[in-house]
């Protein structure tokens, strides 16, 4: 069970790590402040193009001169069992440098976020030795095969709302496939990342192989997606950013990329669902959940016209239950917003949709604290397709409702113009269900249930502008090896 803690007692490794080693170059830096109460709590710094080309060219001699990606592929998944059995050990310190300088409170990133890192390792390892190629169908005196080989480095820019986790599915999938990883966190939540190299090296892995940059994206980020030695590219985080890495990526050489990017995933929710309070608490914990900072949150509820009232009620009495406070209180269930930026980018879209004609049902502004950034959970009723809300990533507990008489009705107003990343499906017909999961446009759809299980067999990714590519499940591994055709004749 997760402790409470003192975040002055927790040790924050900042710098790069390269080479097996904390480096605190850099010639600028930027603040580091906490979501909790936004306190400047490290001067972070930034890697420039020099040294983003130190930390790749490492990262390509430890791929070399150590074998991995030649390595027997059993071997190579016992390393990597090894580094899952030291994030286990170290659970609960990195748990705390994981709640102390995010949005992650400390239960919920012992409960979720350390398991699910040990576990996205322990998956992509099984794969080692269980995805390696194949044998064609040929003519009788010619053998035809697919060998998979690992690219060399992979480059990995992960996001702010779920540090650890997000670095797990994309280092964990690259390394098991045989390749190095340049990891960029984002630069509001560095540290984690850091502390898993460390533990990396600590298990065995060999010095270079997991390397970390700090920076932001226009220099740091965009140097590492132009190097000419990254040969492919993973990111999860906006649109407009991974439109960004897909340019920068084309300009140095064509490479491959994986792009996990925005969403306003629907609930739709039919009048024959068996269960409202059960409903209720999908529809809820998809917006509640870290505060609604996750790609997935399901932001829009479309619910049939007959259920809507006794379904907002029950909304409404879980928005009103949440426990905001500090991310290193045992207690808190309720994320603050990763900075007062993003929280006054939230409040900007639900003034200008309530100019427009939304009504505030629960929530609506800021909560009145002393400190931090919090947003309260907020219900928008009487939204129209056009409005920002409806239109535009929030990216916080901000659920839109709009409702619907039939279900050509109610699936036209779930698909969403530009976003395809996920959807939540809820209705006691099975036909239906299926109906509506063929018509929606989503990478991955959610039938009377919201949200992943505690494995990583189904990969993830999106439609339209939500993304290319996939993280999770085998399609993840293989997006990490280049397949090359051999035909011998006898």
């Amino acid at each position: 069970m997760a402790q409470s803690f003192d975040p002055a007692g927790v040790r924050l490794p900042n710098g790069h790590f390269i080479g097996g080693r904390l480096v605190a170059e850099g010639a600028a830096t930027l603040t580091v402040r906490r979501p909790s109460d936004e306190a400047a709590i490290a001067e972070l710094p930034v890697a420039g193009a020099a040294l983003v080309d130190r930390a790749v060219a490492d990262a390509a001699r430890a791929q070399a001169e150590s074998g991995w990606g030649r390595m027997a592929p059993r071997e190579r998944a016992r390393l990597l069992q090894r580094f899952a059995d030291r994030i286990e050990a170290e659970g609960e310190a990195l748990g705390r440098v994981e709640a102390v300088a995010s949005t992650r409170p400390i239960a919920a990133a012992m409960a979720y976020d350390v398991p699910a890192t040990a576990e996205a390792f322990r998956f992509f390892a099984e794969y080692a030795d269980k995805a390696g190629g194949e044998v064609a169908a040929t003519r009788a005196d010619h053998l035809g095969l697919v060998v998979a080989e690992p690219y060399g480095v992979c480059a990995a820019v992960t996001p702010w709302n779920f540090p650890l986790s997000m670095v797990s599915w994309k280092a964990g999938a690259a390394l098991a496939a045989g390749n190095a990883v340049v990891v960029k966190p984002s630069e509001l939540t560095p540290f984690s990342t850091v502390r898993l190299a460390e533990l990396a090296v600590e298990a065995g892995l060999p010095e270079g192989l997991l390397n970390v940059v700090q920076g932001d994206g226009r220099r740091t980020g965009d140097a590492l997606c132009r190097h000419p030695l990254v040969a492919k590219i993973s990111f999860t985080g906006s649109t407009a950013t991974g439109a960004a890495i897909m340019a920068a990526s084309a300009a140095s050489g064509i490479k491959p990329v994986t792009l996990e990017l925005g969403g306003k995933s629907p609930q739709l929710v039919f009048a024959d669902i068996p269960d409202v309070e059960r409903t209720a608490g999908h529809v809820a914990g998809s917006i509640l959940y870290n505060a609604g900072q996750v790609c997935v949150a399901g932001s829009r509820l479309v619910v049939e016209k007959g259920v809507e009232a006794p379904l907002l009620d029950a909304l409404a009495a879980r928005f009103a239950a949440v426990a905001p406070g500090e991310t290193w209180d045992a207690a808190t269930t309720f994320a603050p917003i990763v900075s007062r930026r993003q929280m006054e980018r939230i409040d900007d879209i639900v003034r200008r949709s309530v100019a427009r004609g939304a009504r505030v049902l629960v929530g609506g502004a800021p909560m009145a604290r002393n400190a931090g950034a919090f947003y309260q959970p907020t219900i928008l009723v009487d939204v129209t397709p056009d409005m920002p809300a409806a239109r535009e990533e929030i990216f916080g507990p901000v659920l839109t409702v709009q409702s619907f008489t039939t279900e050509e009705e109610g699936i036209a107003l779930a698909d969403h113009p530009d976003y395809g990343l996920a959807a939540g499906i809820h209705t006691g017909d099975i036909g239906k269900a299926m109906r509506a999961m063929r018509r929606l446009q989503a990478g991955t759809v959610w039938i009377n249930r919201y949200g992943r299980t505690g494995d990583f067999v189904l990969p993830t990714g999106g439609y339209k502008r939500s993304g290319i590519g996939k993280d999770l499940g085998r399609a993840a591994f293989e997006a990490n090896q280049r397949h090359k055709s051999v035909l011998i004749e006898f």
